[in-house]
């Protein structure tokens, strides 16, 4: 099924068409004038410069008038080969319709609301036969059962029309699409962007990333930029402020030489204030009692560092390198990216 972008956003045509996969796109009038467009020649031939195939509408009174406005349009530069004329249902469209197709130029009817307005464009010999779904069901109408005759015409009748799905509203008119089997479908920059959103999809590739994380990166490529260590002669007060300068729930507590006398966190601050008081603020760090700090070796994967995590119950690790302070990893850098 071929994939279209409805739209004369010049931003939206860029932004959709890096993706590199899109066969063409379809504009109108309607969407010029709401982009502020005023020179509509200048704009087609910019737009042709940057699509694949480009589906411009040719507009007039009568066939004559339509077949006239699609040679001058061609005049302008435009390759006959990858330029398709839209032309809104009528007789004098569909007998536009074969003149344009003698002269062996591509054309779509759209606009079309009924089964017998297709009949007419797929028997002229239109390339493209264009329904407009959203607008249908709108005005109260059955626009997927009008897709799915459409579709059954032409591989009943053996009719080389293509089958264009257009006016899409939302996901849920990409699936009707392809579940009706259309052979072509126009939508805009917003639904196609959400085509790939999945949830689950979201979940497993986080997964994923986390993973390969664990497996791949070491712990010192990891932590942050900081050493969070404070001299044993600072007080708790101080040493809090530090905390939160550095960002950690914990700083590293060091003697003379880089010595580590332990880590000080904030699940100590809160037992300190339970049990001594606000008094605890003014006491110096080398006059607490610490447990052992549980510590990581930079070089280290963080797999490693997450089994310690697990088995250990503690937030933050200290990171070593042959044994001296050069960070603190959280377990919450386990997670982010």
């Amino acid at each position: 099924m071929e994939l279209y972008l409805d739209s004369a956003n010049l931003k939206e045509i860029e932004e959709g068409f890096k993706l590199g996969f899109l066969n063409g796109l379809t504009t109108t009038p309607t969407f010029m004038q709401r982009e502020g467009v005023t020179d509509i020649d200048s704009m087609i031939v910019k737009l042709s410069k940057m699509v694949p195939v480009l589906q411009i509408e040719a507009l007039g009174n009568t066939a004559e008038d339509v077949v006239k406005e699609a040679h001058r349009q061609l005049d302008l530069g435009l390759d006959p080969a990858k330029t398709v004329f839209k032309i809104p249902v009528s007789l004098e469209a569909v007998r536009a319709c074969k003149l344009l197709r003698n002269d062996g130029l591509l054309v779509n009817i759209h606009l079309v609301y009924t089964l017998q307005q297709a009949y007419m464009a797929m028997h002229a010999g239109a390339n493209y036969v264009c329904p407009l779904i959203g607008r249908m069901q709108d005005q109260g109408y059955d626009g997927l059962s009008l897709i799915e005759q459409c579709v059954h015409a032409v591989d009943h009748y053996g009719y080389d029309s293509k089958i264009m799905f257009s006016s899409v509203r939302n996901a849920e008119h990409i699936r009707n699409a392809l579940n009706l089997g259309v052979h072509t479908i126009t939508i805009p920059l917003k639904v196609l962007k959400g085509l790939t959103d999945n949830h689950f999809t979201t979940l497993g590739t986080e997964q994923f990333l986390r993973d390969t994380k664990l497996m791949t990166v070491k712990v010192n490529e990891a932590i942050k930029n900081i050493n969070p260590v404070v001299n044993a002669d600072t007080n708790v007060k101080d040493a809090i402020i530090k905390m939160t300068e550095f960002g950690f729930g914990a700083v590293i507590v060091i003697e003379e030489n880089m010595q580590v006398k332990g880590v000080f966190t904030d699940g100590d601050l809160r037992r300190h204030l339970q049990t001594d008081g606000p008094a605890i603020l003014d006491t110096k760090l080398n006059s607490l009692t610490y447990k052992t700090p549980v510590s990581i070796e930079g070089n280290m994967l963080l797999n490693d560092a997450a089994a310690i995590f697990k088995k250990t119950n503690v937030d933050t690790i200290m990171v070593t390198d042959n044994g001296k302070p050069i960070g603190m990893l959280d377990i919450q850098d386990l997670e982010s990216n």
